[in-house]
């Protein structure tokens, strides 16, 4: 699947960050927002909404160190993962999970289950004391599972490592806490009062937490240069008919989606997103939208941001049976219900007919290039992170 910038640039920005040399040029933080919206009508016949935090700071995501070495030091584990979901897994019903998830082909292919739940287990049982530790819980061993495939990943061109494609993972449960008494007890271990005070998604985060139906997911994935911490608030509502206009704010649960107050140090025009994601059985178009549409240009054939102070949705694909849109906040510190809708249909866009193709903006002489290409770039070399936390303090 082409998700314009969700898999392209964002996941890719959790791994670096970049500060540039003026004030009101782009710069990127650790510390990222996204709220996301999953039509799905080919899969689950659900819409999910999510809000995530996330960071690979260790300082704006307290993990204790110890911990996240020990994750970083263990063969072939993917994530750690805690959460209040319904089923975490197959077979786990009312009870909070802690799931240790281990991607091992040849573990897998032995087809020996013994060997399977032997091994893994031993694993999860190396680091489930330490994860206990740490976020005061006390998930007990529970099973081995093996999950068979990953129909939701492949729809959405994602790894799997959570949601399945021959994913071990050793499950570890304990009392089911609300979704409310969860999402504080880990914010207040993980993210440091100053992040919690200065609002934005995370105050959408803590309202939605409040719905019965809604579930808290933290989860920890190790990287190459860096761990990504990512704490989750979701909740599904069924699909009765088909979808034909998408109101993310509604779907949130809140009335307006205000950028935090962590990011006024600077212009960090990529760590507030909203994007919506839609797969259907059949072709859709984009064929309305609330507020404006972000100038773009096209790069290899897809599209990209060509001013980031502007506001507005980028919609790439705009028809198929997968589309995607990302509203880009640009300058603006908060997305309304009238800018945040979509409208969708089976009409075939018309080339060009509701977006504008931008050239690049040539950099003015002496400067810096600090467009979407400069930041791939910087992505590509490895940059350090930049914490903002430390650097407002």
């Amino acid at each position: 699947m082409k998700n314009l910038l969700t898999v392209s640039i964002i996941l890719s920005l959790l791994m670096t960050s970049f500060v540039a040399a003026y004030a009101q040029q782009p710069q990127l933080a650790s510390y990222r927002e996204t709220a996301h919206i999953l039509v799905d009508e080919k899969i689950q016949n659900k819409t999910t909404a999510f809000i995530t935090l996330a960071s690979t700071s260790p300082v704006e995501m307290r993990v204790p160190a110890d911990l996240s070495q020990k994750i970083s030091n263990t063969a072939n584990v993917t994530s750690v993962v805690i959460t209040n979901a319904q089923n975490c897994v197959i077979g786990i019903q009312d009870q909070g999970c802690i799931l240790v998830n281990i991607v091992s082909p040849s573990l897998v292919e032995s087809y020996n289950i013994t060997t399977i739940q032997t091994a893994a287990r031993q694993i999860g049982d190396n680091l489930i004391g330490s994860i206990n530790q740490a976020f005061a819980t006390n998930a007990q061993f529970s099973s081995v599972y093996v999950n068979p495939k990953g129909d939701l990943s492949n729809a959405l061109g994602t790894s799997g490592i959570v949601s399945g494609n021959r994913t071990i993972s050793v499950i570890y449960t304990m009392s089911r806490p609300d979704s409310s008494y969860l999402f504080d007890g880990l914010t207040a271990i993980l993210i440091p009062k100053q992040i919690r005070d200065d609002g934005g998604f995370f105050t959408a985060a803590q309202k939605m937490a409040q719905d019965s139906n809604s579930t808290v997911t933290f989860a920890i994935t190790p990287g190459q240069q860096a761990q990504v911490y990512q704490i989750q608030v979701s909740k599904q509502i069924p699909i009765t008919s088909q979808v034909t206009q998408v109101k993310p704010l509604e779907l949130l649960g809140v009335d307006k989606l205000e950028k935090s107050n962590y990011f006024n140090v600077g212009f960090f025009p990529l760590n507030s997103i909203l994007d919506v994601t839609v797969i259907s059985n059949q072709n859709v178009a984009v064929t309305g939208h609330g507020g404006n549409l972000a100038p773009t240009t096209i790069k290899n054939g897809q599209k990209f941001p060509a001013d980031l102070t502007k506001s507005g949705w980028i919609v790439d694909p705009d028809y198929g049976q997968n589309i995607s849109a990302i509203y880009l906040m640009g300058k603006d510190t908060t997305i309304t219900n009238d800018q945040a809708s979509l409208t969708l249909g089976n009409t075939i866009p018309a080339d060009n007919q509701n977006n504008t193709v931008v050239p690049p903006p040539t950099p003015p002489s002496g400067q810096n290039n600090y467009s979407i290409y400069a930041l791939i770039g910087i992505v590509a070399a490895g940059g350090a992170a930049i914490y903002l936390f430390l650097k407002r303090r």
